[in-house]
Order: C-alpha cells, then sequence, then structure tokens
C-alpha cells in the first residue's frame, strides 16, 4: 500500500465532491468518520490498495476526486464488512464504496482493477441471462478470455478437483425459467439506462 504522497497539494481539490457525496444515500456517513483507522487495520485486502479505506475517508473529505476514484481500493474491497463490524461510529465503508464503484463506472475511469470487476459483473449477468441462473465454469471461461486467458492456467487444477468431485459441470444446464430470468434483466437494464 502507498502512502498518501507528501505532494498531495499539487493536485487541484473539487470542492463540490464533498458536497455530492455527502447528498448520495449513506454518504453522511463520511462527515461522522473520526479516522480513527479501524476500517484499515480490519481490512483483509488493505495490502494490496493504492490507499487505505481511512485515506479514502479523507481524501473525500479534502475534495480529491480524481484520487478516490481513481484509486483501486474502491475496486479490491472483499465486501466482508469486518470495516463496518469493527467501526466505533458504524459507517458502512462497503455499501459506500460499492457507490464510489458506480460514480467511477459513471464517469468512465480506468483502473485495472476496474477492468476486471466490470467484466465479472457483465459476464455474470450474461451467463444468467443464458442459462438462468450462475455456472462457474461458462463465467470463468468468458471472465479469463476477456481479462487474460495464461492467467486462467494458475486455477486449472483447482477446476479439474472440482470436475472430479462433481462441484463444477462439464456442460452447463439451462433452467426452466431462463426466458423469464432474462426479461427481469432486461428491464433492470432499461430502468439503469433512465437513470444515466
Amino acid at each position: 500500500m502507498a502512502d498518501i504522497r507528501l505532494d498531495i497539494w499539487r493536485d487541484k481539490p473539487d470542492l463540490n465532491f464533498l458536497a455530492e457525496i455527502l447528498a448520495i444515500p449513506g454518504g453522511e456517513a463520511v462527515a461522522s468518520c473520526i479516522q480513527c483507522g479501524t476500517c484499515s487495520g480490519s481490512c483483509p485486502t488493505v495490502r494490496h490498495m493504492d490507499s487505505s479505506p481511512r485515506e479514502i475517508m479523507a481524501l473525500i473529505r479534502a475534495g480529491y476526486r480524481d484520487r478516490v476514484l481513481n484509486s483501486n481500493t474502491i475496486w479490491l474491497c472483499a465486501s466482508c464488512y469486518a470495516c463496518y463490524v469493527r467501526c466505533p461510529k458504524e459507517i458502512k465503508i462497503t455499501d459506500f464504496f460499492y457507490k464510489l464503484k458506480q460514480i467511477a463506472m459513471r464517469e468512465r475511469r480506468r483502473n485495472p482493477e476496474s477492468k476486471r470487476a466490470r467484466v465479472l459483473a457483465r459476464r455474470f449477468a450474461d451467463v444468467v441471462r443464458l442459462l438462468g441462473r450462475s455456472n462457474e465454469g461458462v463465467l470463468l471461461a468468458w471472465y479469463f478470455l476477456e481479462t487474460n486467458l495464461f492467467s486462467a492456467l494458475k486455477f486449472a487444477g483447482m477446476g479439474f478437483s472440482l470436475f472430479k468431485t462433481g462441484r463444477l459441470a462439464f456442460l452447463p444446464k439451462r433452467t426452466k425459467g431462463a426466458a423469464e430470468v432474462d426479461a427481469i434483466l432486461k428491464k433492470c437494464d432499461e430502468k439503469a439506462a433512465m437513470k444515466a
């Protein structure tokens, strides 16, 4: 994890960023953060983040929109809620990071972690549309084809073990209600498009 550099003063803060964050549901939690660092100390993925959760909260309050939305931190959140469980102010940081991801996606921010997360989310929806349910084999095949095919080799042994024990199907099965699931997802896409 990189420290917030001392040259932060060179970046121009966006004075409207904090107001924008405070206006979203749950955004008012940023104002109640006491910067104790419990979230960062509880986070299992913090060592891979370029800014800790505590630093992200501080950067938001200081108005550093670009540093927050270009950070890999919001994309590396494991959604384990350890930060929330231990937070003395009961701030739902995980939920808050989802909102930051939505803003970053809406603004088309690019980050290697954001690309992988977007691909996984899009391909998950595609698999559910196609089969009416999730299928890990199809999902991972599409995911690795789009992100990094050779990284799939690291998981080949585990995949074979899951296949041998019957926990991973060789051929995916389509559910009877797949068409209805597809219709529901299309309606969700329409509603999301109207909000954008």
